[in-house]
């Protein structure tokens, strides 16, 4: 199974990579071709585009994560 996630958080532009086994959550340039950029042209009107993902959400901090809460 992929364990590797490229996240868009609403309202902003910048797209990131998280490899959860390596642990790290990098950056990721703007896709100028391909799957990515379709899907990102579809972000950039409006929609949310998932795949593989069973549960997401926002959450002010780390603390708040950890202790349950999220921005429902």
């Amino acid at each position: 199974m992929a364990r590797v996630v490229v996240i868009g958080i609403e309202g902003e532009d910048e797209l990131w990579v998280a490899d959860l086994d390596a642990k790290t959550v990098h950056s990721l340039p703007a896709p100028k071709t391909g799957s990515l950029k379709v899907v990102t042209d579809l972000r950039a009107t409006g929609s949310t585009v998932t795949k593989g993902v069973d549960l997401a959400v926002t959450v002010k901090s780390t603390e708040a994560a950890f202790s349950g809460h999220y921005d429902g």
